[in-house]
């Protein structure tokens, strides 16, 4: 990296998040609603947190992780990078899917990143370079450029010449109001929305279906999401939730799960070999058909931070539902 790195300021009433990043929820039941769980002979507190997982850089590898600190964008270093082209055009698996073989470790000061044939490059979780512009989707948004030798590590594996580029703290993305509507929620990178809430019950459906059609299964890893619930009978239940309270050692977390996550060609990529099929989509196509975003092929839903930011969320623990049909 070049001699004028610089690390991440605190801005105007923020508190300094790159240094947050180098490791990191107050809580509203919906009146009238009762905290139940998706079938009226499961208690509430039959419902677990089974999974967290982190992407650091969109469209990369994913971290599953037993603890995670919730920040106004999601969960924190979740989609808190990202590749973009020399136009500072944002790049994913739709077009690379050897993205997918990017493997990122996150530790106390840095960040490695580790690929097939590549030696590690490490991050400083705390430091960055020049600033820059980058568009995400719509969206064109302050970031910080992560240098030449990080440029050029990911152009040498991805096979054309793109540049890593880190969100900068002080703006402000938010998420589609008609929405999150009357909240207002921030995102980083992600494709529009902070959190992206699954379960296992809608993977086991899924995946039923898969080896039925003499198809492998799929692992929960393709769908990329940051929390992951057990204990929902239906499957894809959690379409039907409206908010879920969660367990925290720093009390309660409220997450409002918002919109449908409506899916691309990314979960049929395999994450262990980057190679595309078709099969998660075409199995998709026969039942997840969600009039809510058009007709498209639904999986999951996107979430938003209602209340308990700064709140650790760990695996195990309990989570109450209020529904909305």
């Amino acid at each position: 990296m070049r001699g004028d790195n610089r690390a991440f300021a605190s801005t105007a009433g923020r508190p300094n998040e790159l240094a947050r990043h180098a490791a990191r929820p107050t809580h509203r039941n919906t009146e009238g609603a009762l905290p139940v769980s998706l079938t009226a002979a499961a208690a509430p507190d039959e419902l677990l947190l089974s999974g967290l997982h982190v992407h650091p850089i969109k469209s990369c590898g994913g971290i599953a992780v037993d603890e995670a600190v919730l920040i106004e964008t999601g969960l924190e270093n979740d989609r808190a990078w990202m590749v973009v082209d020399t136009d500072g055009q944002f790049v994913t698996q739709r077009a690379l899917p050897r993205m997918a073989l990017i493997k990122p470790t996150l530790r106390a000061s840095d960040m490695v990143l580790r690929a097939p044939g590549m030696l590690a490059l490490h991050l400083r979780l705390d430091t960055v370079e020049a600033p820059c512009r980058v568009t995400v989707w719509d969206d064109r948004v302050a970031a910080y450029d992560m240098g030449d030798l990080a440029a050029q590590w990911f152009s040498d594996f991805l096979g054309q010449r793109v540049r890593l580029a880190r969100f900068d703290p002080a703006e402000r993305r938010l998420a589609e109001a008609r929405w999150t509507a009357p909240f207002e929620a921030e995102t980083a990178f992600a494709d529009g929305f902070p959190l992206l809430v699954t379960s296992t019950a809608s993977l086991a459906e899924l995946n039923r279906r898969l080896l039925a059609a003499g198809h492998d299964a799929v692992a929960m890893q393709r769908f990329r999401p940051n929390i992951v619930l057990d204990g929902v009978a239906d499957a894809h239940g959690e379409d039907f939730i409206d908010e879920l309270s969660l367990e925290s050692p720093d009390g309660p977390v409220l997450l409002k799960l918002v919109k449908p996550c409506g899916r691309c060609t990314i979960p049929d990529v395999d994450p262990a070999s980057a190679t595309q099929g078709h099969a998660v989509a075409d199995t998709l196509a026969a039942y997840r058909a969600e009039p809510r975003i058009g007709g498209a092929l639904a999986f999951g839903m996107n979430a938003i931070v209602v209340s308990g930011v700064e709140h650790r969320l760990r695996i195990g623990a309990r989570v109450t539902a209020t529904l909305n049909f």
